[in-house]
């Protein structure tokens, strides 16, 4: 069974960072090893919350620990998501270090959470941190359209601009990309737009935009758990894809027609391991 450790945030009610990570990841048959970079209420976009987060140091301490009875060779892959404080995201680059010490195989993929001006808040700090020092390290990453942007430090307004700016993420270190949720001008108004590039091709995928009147939190981080799981089970890049398109797809579809906001991750379970509906990813171009 391949394993997984999750450095996220955690809340203790609803679904965000390891809260809509770690139970999808499970479903779909991988081991997940939950490091909570925080303990919060509930997400921060209720605008209300309570918790903290956990000392850098002892995010290392805990990977120290799990190294000394000896499983970190086991790791196959570090995902990161949320992280609370710039000294958390240093913490995290030295647990990558340790985990692939210990299994050169294991990779990273970095989930680079940068916050909104409205909505999900991060420490500063952060930001830089990611945009200057992450791709240099990750593996893989996953931005949404507005943190693609602030990678490169322009605007992006074309698929044909987005591929560009992940090619370039790429000649710093990852080997792909997977742009989480891509704004497109030519697309329909309708349709969520998702993307993943490697060095030499790249896919683009569409489900259906539900109508909330709020939309849900945890899409972003339920779409990186799939896509990291799929991958570790051994898809191709563009089945992977497909796959997390579908299964993000029902589970939205499900909390949509409960008239929920946070997301229906347990009743739409059979949705992430065998979605229902599936999206045909097609190539933008190739190299």
């Amino acid at each position: 069974m391949k394993n997984v450790l999750s450095i996220q945030s955690h809340v203790v009610f609803g679904h965000a960072g390891n809260s809509a990570a770690v139970f999808p990841m499970r479903r779909l048959g991988v081991n997940v090893w939950p490091l909570n970079t925080v303990q919060f209420s509930n997400h921060t976009q209720y605008g209300h919350w309570t918790g903290s987060a956990i000392d850098a140091s002892q995010m290392q301490d805990l990977v120290e620990g799990i190294g000394a009875i000896g499983v970190l060779p086991r790791c196959d892959a570090v995902l990161s998501g949320y992280l609370g404080t710039p000294d958390q995201a240093q913490a995290v680059i030295e647990i990558v270090k340790a985990v692939k010490a210990a299994n050169p195989r294991a990779w990273y993929f970095c989930d680079p959470v940068m916050g909104m001006a409205t909505g999900c808040k991060v420490e500063p700090g952060i930001q830089e941190f990611l945009v200057r020092t992450m791709p240099e390290v990750a593996d893989g990453m996953a931005p949404n359209h507005s943190e693609l942007q602030r990678l490169v430090g322009r605007e992006i307004e074309t698929v044909e601009e987005a591929v560009a700016a992940c090619r370039e993420i790429i000649g710093r270190g990852p080997r792909i990309v997977l742009v989480k949720h891509l704004l497109d001008r030519n697309s329909p108004a309708d349709h969520f737009n998702m993307l993943v590039v490697t060095p030499t091709e790249a896919w683009m995928g569409q489900r259906p935009l539900y109508p909330f009147a709020r939309q849900p939190v945890g899409v972003g981080d339920l779409t990186s758990a799939v896509f990291v799981a799929r991958r570790l089970l051994g898809d191709p890049i563009r089945h992977a894809f497909e796959h997390t398109l579908a299964a993000v797809n029902g589970v939205v579809k499900a909390t949509w027609q409960a008239g929920r906001y946070e997301l229906e991750l347990v009743a739409a379970q059979d949705e992430i391991a065998q979605p229902r509906e599936w999206f045909d990813a097609w190539t933008i171009d190739s190299i």
